[in-house]
Order: structure tokens, then C-alpha cells, then sequence
């Protein structure tokens, strides 16, 4: 283990004491106040005090970065780039991101409230291997030579779309930010990132680091600011070609409305989730599904949209099973995001925290039992902190298995038979994510077959890599981050045919 890994609580609040936050809007290779010069206060949920007050842009600052973003790609400094090029560059972007691990961590924990343990190796960790493994890609993806006559010749090639808009989440703000601005970076075009208001920090620091791996001004620029101003804007601008979403699927769809009204740009979204995790009766080991289970609704608090919120249970073994549950959410209990044995760390803000509270009061007085936690804890510390919950006799009428809480909220549905267990799971307007437990391997993949999701996990929870694809059916979105179907999002398909002499 090297020193950082073995960092105690007080070391890391004697890093955060030093930090130095950035906290201005990056524009064509500089950091620069919003026009209007407004901000906004950048509160912690860890104890809820302001960490800065950050540039909050609008209008005005939209058409700036897409000025810089569109004059950077005309100008081919980074489209015109050979591939191997590219490569190097983002490769050294992904160095300077593993170099700077530890202030990225503890910036995303301050300003989001996950466990310093999983910023440092889930979120930044896999942000570095995001870049690393897209830049790698970049000189391996090839055109294509149609079959012509004697006399034609038919390429179909691939062209960077643009201006890239990116609108990325709260709950894995530099994560999910590096799904988008890799890929689109990978394939030449230039970006504008619009981090949430709730957690911006990561995403104003990594600009510099793009700056200094050798990304030309223009092509990487951060608007920090809020959905209905700047994001609004990016949306609605007519000289964004491509948008790129994460986020709620209420959003998701005013984006798709925004896009029409404009210029009809490309609309790709990543939106929400209802996930079922489905355990039969003959799963080869209950234990360790349940200590899946848990982890699979608390990790990063429940606010994760492929979190397992739904826990389908064969009936023969529901209250065996909600027992191991309810005792592997024992280490899924609240602790302070700084101590890096906290597993469970706090919501992201009051409103937050507020929608969670009454998704447990909604649940109770629609009728489902609750089993355990459900209540706000350490409220002294000025955080916001939830224990995880476990509701039984759920069903999937009630408003807490049909809608997307975003907390550590879990409703526990019986079945009786496969069939009706595919019923239940597919009885949502989401389809991101599912799980199955079974040692029956025509029963796993004939109900993995049956699932409308675009990931399905058998015998464990949130798997894959890089080098799979990650989308979701009918209103979870649209389009794919992860593996070489991102590029598809960020680039045109041109047929060049020549007719020979």
C-alpha cells in the first residue's frame, strides 16, 4: 500500500484545510469569471459549509466557449491531428489526472459527500482508466472500403461532428464526465463540459490539467453554472452539433424538445433507472447475493441509477433473504466521508436529502413494512445523512419501486415464478440495468435474454469495464458510453464513392 492509501481522517481534513479550489469558468485555455460575474455557493454536504463560491455562467457565457470551441475546430489544431497524436496527448491527460489522484478524491468528496476511499479508487481510478483505454483506442479505429465494382470506389469514413456539449450528473461528477469528454475528445472534436451545480469541482480542475497535457486552447472548455440558465442555453444554441446527457429522464426529455426547437443537433442521454435484482430460490450462494444486494443500494448512498432499488425475491426464501440483507447493510452504515473506513457517506444536499425523507414516508403510508433504518442520522455534524433503508411487501404499483429515488432506499418485491418474475422486472418506463441469481444456466440466460435492459449481470451486481457498453432501453435513454459504440456518438459517417476512369 503506498502512504496516500493509508491516509487517516485527520490527514485528509489537514489536506482539505490546504486545498487550493478552483472555482472559475475555463474558456479557450483560460480561467475566467462569468460575464455577469454572478456565483454560487459550493456547499459540502459532509458538514454543510460553503467550499468556495463558484462562477455561475449563463447565456452569454455559453456563446463565448461554443465561439472558442467552433473557431478550435475549424481550425483542425486537434481534428486535423494524426491519431497517434491524439493518443499521446490524452495519455498524458490521464497521467496528469493520476498525478493529481489525491486533490481530485478529496475534491469530489467535499463537494459530493462519497467516501474518500471510492473517490480515490473507484471515480478517479476509473476516470484515468477511461482516458487511457479511449486514447489507446484512437489509432485502432479504421474506416471502411465498400465492395464496388471493378471501376468505383466506395470509403465510408468517420468525421468528428463538432462542438461538443456535454451535461453531466452530481453523482459521479468526474466519472461520468470522462465517459463523454474522452470519446469526443478521442475523435477530434471540441467540448464544452457543464458540470452540475451540485458538484463542479472536479471538473473546473481537470481543465488545466487538459491545458497542460497539450490540448489546444479552445478544443476543452467547463461552464460551471445551472441546468435552466447555461445548460438551457447549450441546449438551445444553434451552433452545438452534438448534446451528451446524464441525468434524470425528466431532463433527458426537455433536452430531446430543446434539440428540435434549434438546430436539430444530435441528442444522446443517459437517464434514469428502476434497476431489478433478481434472486431465485436455487442462487449458488444467498450470502454473498445478499451482501450484493446491499452494496448494490448503498454504495455511493443509493445515488447511482443503476442502483439495485428493486430486490425481486423468489417467496420460498423472501425472509431468509431479507434478513442477510438487513444484516449486510450493517456495514453500509453513514459514516464520515473522510475516514476511509466509511463505506456510506452523505447525500449530496438538503433537497436531496428532503426527497429521500419522504420517499420513506411515502413508502410507509402506502403500505409497505418498513424493515430497517429510514431515519436522517448526525444531524449535528450540519451534513446529510441517511441510513440505508429496506421496505418489504412492496409492490410495483407503490411509488417507491416506480420511482427513481436517487438514495439508499430498497423495495423488496416476492414472486412466485420466472415468468412472473420477468413481468415484475419489466413492469417500468426504465430499462438501464438488472441482475439475476441462479444456478440454473438455462434460467439465467433465458430471464437475462428476457430483461429490457441494456445491462444484465448474472450471479453478481454492477459488472463490466471499459470494453463494454453501457446504455439503457426505452426511457433510461439512448446511445452508448463505454467501448468503441461511444465513438458513434461523436462523429458522422461520410460515403465518399469515386468513379474511375
Amino acid at each position: 500500500m503506498s502512504k496516500q492509501q493509508q491516509m487517516t481522517r485527520e490527514e485528509w481534513q489537514n489536506m482539505a484545510a490546504s486545498l487550493e479550489i478552483r472555482n472559475q469558468a475555463f474558456i479557450n485555455g483560460q480561467y475566467v469569471n462569468a460575464v455577469s460575474g454572478a456565483t454560487f455557493d459550493c456547499e459540502s454536504p459532509v458538514d454543510g459549509r460553503i467550499l468556495t463560491q463558484v462562477a455561475s455562467c449563463d447565456a452569454e457565457d455559453a456563446d463565448r466557449a461554443v465561439a472558442a470551441a467552433r473557431a478550435a475546430f475549424e481550425s483542425g489544431v486537434w481534428r486535423n491531428l494524426a491519431p497517434a497524436k491524439r493518443k499521446q496527448i490524452l495519455l498524458k491527460f490521464a497521467e496528469l489526472i493520476a498525478a493529481n489522484r489525491d486533490e481530485l478524491a478529496l475534491l469530489e468528496t467535499l463537494d459530493m459527500g462519497k467516501p474518500i476511499r471510492f473517490s480515490r479508487s473507484v471515480d478517479v481510478g476509473s476516470t484515468i482508466r477511461t482516458l487511457q483505454w479511449t486514447a489507446e483506442a484512437i489509432d485502432k479505429v479504421y474506416d471502411e472500403l465498400a465492395p464496388t465494382a471493378i471501376n468505383e470506389i466506395g470509403m465510408v469514413t468517420r468525421e468528428p461532428v463538432g462542438v461538443v456539449a456535454a451535461i453531466v450528473p452530481w453523482n459521479f461528477p468526474l466519472l461520468m464526465a470522462s465517459w463523454k469528454f474522452a470519446p469526443a475528445l478521442a475523435m477530434g472534436n471540441s467540448v464544452i463540459l457543464k458540470p452540475s451545480e451540485k458538484s463542479p469541482l472536479t471538473a473546473i480542475r481537470v481543465a488545466e490539467l487538459a491545458k497542460q497535457a497539450g490540448i489546444p486552447d479552445g478544443v476543452f472548455n467547463v461552464l460551471p453554472g445551472f441546468g435552466h440558465t447555461v445548460g438551457k442555453a447549450l441546449a438551445l444554441h444553434m451552433d452545438v452539433d452534438t448534446l451528451v446527457f446524464t441525468g434524470s429522464t425528466g431532463v433527458a426529455k426537455q433536452l430531446m424538445i430543446y434539440a428540435g426547437e434549434s438546430n436539430m443537433k444530435r441528442v444522446w442521454l443517459e437517464a434514469g433507472g428502476k434497476s431489478p435484482n433478481i434472486v431465485f430460490a436455487d442462487a449458488p450462494d444467498l450470502r454473498r447475493a445478499a451482501e450484493e444486494a446491499a452494496q448494490a443500494i448503498a454504495f455511493n448512498q443509493g445515488e447511482v441509477c443503476t442502483a439495485g432499488s428493486r430486490l425481486l425475491v423468489e417467496a420460498s426464501i423472501r425472509d431468509e433473504f431479507v434478513a442477510l440483507v438487513t444484516e449486510a447493510l450493517k456495514d453500509w452504515q453513514p459514516g464520515h466521508p473522510l475516514d476511509p473506513a466509511t463505506t456510506c457517506g452523505a447525500i449530496v444536499d438538503q433537497a436531496q436529502l428532503k426527497r429521500v425523507l419522504s420517499f420513506i414516508q411515502l413508502g410507509q403510508s402506502e403500505g409497505a413494512s418498513l424493515v430497517s433504518g429510514g431515519q436522517q442520522v448526525d444531524q449535528t455534524s450540519g451534513g446529510y445523512y441517511v441510513e440505508p433503508t429496506v421496505f418489504a411487501g412492496v409492490n410495483n404499483q407503490m411509488s417507491i419501486a416506480a420511482e427513481e429515488i436517487f438514495g439508499p432506499v430498497l423495495s423488496v418485491i416476492s414472486f412466485e415464478t420466472p415468468e412472473q418474475a420477468i413481468s415484475i422486472a419489466n413492469d417500468s418506463i426504465y430499462g438501464l440495468a438488472a441482475a439475476v441469481w441462479t444456478s440454473d444456466i438455462n434460467k439465467a440466460h433465458k430471464t437475462a435474454k428476457a430483461l429490457r435492459a441494456g445491462s444484465v449481470w448474472i450471479n453478481h451486481y454492477d459488472g463490466g469495464d471499459m470494453t463494454a457498453p453501457f446504455g439503457g432501453f426505452k426511457q433510461s435513454g439512448n446511445g452508448r458510453d463505454k467501448s468503441l459504440h461511444a465513438f458513434d456518438k461523436y462523429t458522422e459517417i461520410k460515403a465518399t464513392w469515386l468513379k474511375l476512369d
